[in-house]
């Protein structure tokens, strides 16, 4: 029986954690453009500020659940009542800022569809319109954020949106594709 060939991936990826691994193998650094995902990854990378990505992973199902599949349009519409009741749900962060800033964004994010079109053709702007490949030799090479990021989280911010800093979209746009930062020696490097 031949052995299996073991991965090399990026060295955040816990090696004891599946959860983690598929996410890095399957979604992180793959150019997004479905407008509902880029809200999703939006939603799930703000609420992961202050927090580790692991806990919102695990929140995932939860937070689709929550927040109406991430549909933009139905999150507008949510009531004061309905997001005051997720206080209650343990299968969201429940930190009010953060779960009306969902409803907030969600009427920003509406507002860029209808100026672009979709959120995706503004977004990608930022980039030149295709993912930047950074292939860093190690972590250290990774930035926290860019100019890229710097100006569509100020882009963002004028257009209403909250949980939008430099960072987190810093980390929304590695999440979509828009850079892919998987070390040079990460077998997802070599395959986008």
């Amino acid at each position: 029986m031949k052995p299996s060939k073991i991965l090399t991936r990026c060295p955040w990826v816990p090696a004891d954690k599946p959860h983690y691994q598929h996410y890095h193998d399957t979604e992180w650094g793959v150019p997004v453009h479905d407008d509902r995902t880029h809200f999703e990854m939006l939603i799930l990378e703000g609420a992961q500020a202050g927090l580790s990505w692991e806990t919102i992973l695990k929140r995932r199902a939860g937070y689709r659940q929550a927040f109406q599949g991430f549909d933009p349009r139905k999150v507008a519409r949510m009531t004061d009542g309905e997001l005051e009741a997720l206080m209650a749900n343990p299968e969201i962060i429940r930190n009010r800022l953060k779960i009306f800033s969902t409803r907030k964004n969600a009427v920003a994010f509406l507002a860029i569809q209808k100026e672009f079109g979709f959120f995706d053709a503004y977004v990608w702007r930022f980039v030149g319109g295709k993912p930047r490949l950074n292939r860093p030799k190690n972590m250290t090479g990774v930035p926290a954020r860019t100019a890229e990021s710097d100006a569509l989280s100020k882009d963002l911010k004028k257009r209403g949106m909250s949980f939008v800093g430099s960072t987190i979209i810093y980390a929304y746009m590695q999440a979509t594709g828009l850079v892919n930062d998987h070390t040079a020696d990460c077998f997802r490097a070599a395959g986008l």
